[in-house]
């Protein structure tokens, strides 16, 4: 029933097939879903244009379909590579690197070149040279969720 159904539509069924992938791709993100659309679009542009040909039966209809889909899918990636990498908050999963320059008052003392600090409403590990309890310090890097410090 499905296969007749999809077989009366002709080249409809393609166009709807890639509407269906492009909307599939705000419930399911990863940047895939409208590249397999647009190529699934363009296989509807091809099957309106050759849908009257005896060569266009439904296997050619499938190879165009995953040609233009891998070719589509290399390009999209390409293209999004070049032009967007840079972003307005390069930090903004990186809490420890956000931090990055702000200074901090130790409530541990760096013992052995570990102690606590804390930053905003946060207590966070931080390693350095041996400094006593309630030292300023400022945050040099991070090292995972460790912060690197130095006296001011």
């Amino acid at each position: 029933m499905i296969l007749t159904l999809i077989k009366d539509a002709g080249p409809w069924a393609w166009w709807i097939f890639g509407i269906v992938l492009l909307v599939a791709e705000i419930a399911v993100p990863g940047n895939v879903l409208v590249w397999v659309g647009v190529a699934g679009l363009a296989t509807g542009l091809l099957s309106t244009i050759l849908w009257d040909t005896s060569w266009w039966v439904w296997e050619v209809q499938w190879l165009v379909f995953a040609v233009l889909s891998v070719a589509s899918l290399f390009v999209g990636r390409t293209w999004l590579r070049r032009s967007g990498g840079h972003s307005e908050e390069p930090t903004l999963n990186m809490r420890g690197a956000s931090l990055i320059g702000r200074t901090a008052d130790l409530i541990d003392p760096i013992h052995n070149g570990r102690g606590r600090a804390k930053i905003g409403d946060t207590v966070w590990i931080v390693a350095g040279p041996d400094l006593p309890a309630g030292a300023k310090v400022k945050v040099i890097g991070s090292d995972g969720s460790d912060l690197r410090v130095e006296a001011i």
